[in-house]
């Protein structure tokens, strides 16, 4: 039995993570084992999270691992704690395009069984945040709003003018925050600036979050809500689940990390260690060579774009990535590890591993994705299928290699990504908490490196 809460929005930018990550840290400074999670596949938003409360925070997305795996997910981080919170994404109803409520926040809570707290943005609205909150508690009767925060309330004349309202609505007011800059994180072209990157501003922006939260919530109410919530009757998700451990000597896998790689999920590490792999980090910012005995590389999201400069000046990491790849050691690389993998980024020398090469772009590129693997690689077989998601402002010609990584059916059926020797490269992130054999079959792909022979 896990404490729970979600917190929700009727709409992005209405605070969701201020007061999350405030909730977080307040509860941890109380003394609580709190498990932070996050709905969808965001990356940033957990590193806040885990700021806040000393643990790794989590993504629970039901589209890239299916529903299924959200409660038992949850279930694997939030072991021997006191409460969980589970920050939602977009608009309370909002999920995958055309899937219905398919990875929105409702559906989270569903799975989870776990009262939704609603935060709304009072800013330009006085008795209308009645009607707003009816309809969203009303909309869905499985959904259960068992209370509102009031986000960004200009005075106590307004805060008496929206609390006098949604006294008809039966959904009780649990907290009331004023405009505070304080807490204010700032962002970018892809969305807040990761922790990584502003160590000491973050940790005293969310220390301002937590003291904006106590001083405007109620969290004895907001604790026993989220202790009302019902058992739940799953079984927790174990890294076990990739198979046995492979035979022999234990394969080292770096995995890329400093403030230009900063997107991982934390099921990765754990299912390549079950796998039979030693998993070490490393920075391609500070290091100039890999951890001794590499024999696979990992590098995920994060953003090669804002640190090209130092990251093309880092020549002998550079010709270490690329000589690791010659020699067929497994590589797998996400969308800023794509770029990096490439031959330029914008006019600066990368690894020249791939023949392509990247610039940043006024487009977004966003959504989920709907993937078959295309050729057979490190990661999967050809005809395999996975879900995942983009997310960037770069573009990279050609968009695919002699041997494509992926076919992708939305939102334009194409082909993308690149395998070439021991190398998948490719814009779409995967959950392989949802696809585990990708880990039994990268680590796999080392351990035989480490005897002798490239695995493709």
């Amino acid at each position: 039995m896990v404490a729970r809460l979600v917190i929700a929005a009727p709409s992005s930018g209405a605070g969701k993570t201020t007061v999350a990550t405030g909730l977080m840290a307040a509860f941890a400074g109380r003394g609580l084992a709190v498990s932070p999670h996050k709905v969808g596949p965001d990356y940033i938003d957990p590193g806040y999270h885990a700021l806040a409360t000393g643990r790794p925070g989590r993504n629970l997305d039901a589209y890239m691992c299916g529903t299924g795996l959200v409660a038992p997910l949850f279930l694997h981080g939030s072991r021997g704690c006191d409460l969980a919170v589970v920050e939602g994404v977009m608009g309370l109803y909002d999920g995958a395009a055309d899937q219905g409520e398919l990875a929105s926040t409702a559906q989270v809570a569903k799975l989870l069984k776990a009262p939704v707290v609603l935060v709304v943005d009072a800013s330009s609205q006085s008795r209308s945040v009645a009607a707003l909150v009816h309809g969203f508690a009303s909309w869905d009767p499985e959904v259960r709003i068992g209370g509102v925060i009031l986000n960004k309330v200009a005075t106590d004349r307004h805060e008496h003018l929206l609390r006098e309202a949604l006294g008809e609505s039966g959904v009780p007011v649990l907290g009331v925050l004023r405009r505070a800059p304080a807490v204010a994180t700032p962002s970018r072209h892809l969305g807040l600036v990761p922790v990584a990157e502003r160590q000491a501003a973050a940790v005293e922006a969310v220390a301002a979050q937590a003291e904006q939260v106590l001083a405007g919530c109620d969290l004895e109410a907001l604790l026993a809500l989220a202790r009302s919530a019902p058992e739940l009757h799953a079984e927790a998700w174990s890294p076990e689940v990739v198979g046995p451990a492979v035979a022999g000597a234990r394969p080292r896998i770096a995995v890329a990390g400093g403030a230009a790689f900063t997107f991982s999920y934390a099921e990765h590490t754990e299912l390549l260690t079950a796998a039979g792999a030693e998993v070490v980090t490393f920075d391609p910012l500070r290091d100039e060579a890999l951890p001794e005995g590499t024999s696979g590389l990992v590098i995920g999201g994060g953003f090669p774009e804002v640190y090209g400069g130092e990251l093309s000046a880092n020549e002998p990491l550079r010709k270490a990535v690329a000589d690791l790849a010659a020699s067929g050691a497994p590589v797998a690389a996400e969308c800023a590890g794509l770029l990096y993998l490439a031959r330029s980024l914008d006019g600066r020398p990368m690894c020249g591993v791939l023949d392509a090469d990247a610039r940043m772009s006024e487009r977004l590129t966003l959504g989920y994705r709907d993937a078959v693997a295309v050729s057979d690689s490190v990661l999967a077989p050809a005809g395999a299928r996975m879900r995942g998601h983009e997310f960037h402002r770069t573009v990279i010609e050609p968009g695919a290699g002699e041997r494509a990584a992926w076919g992708l059916r939305q939102p334009v059926r194409r082909v993308e990504g690149f395998v070439r020797g021991g190398v998948h490269a490719s814009y779409v992130h995967t959950h392989w908490a949802g696809a585990p054999e990708a880990a039994a079959r990268f680590v796999a792909a080392a351990a035989g490196s480490v005897a002798g022979g490239p695995v493709t």
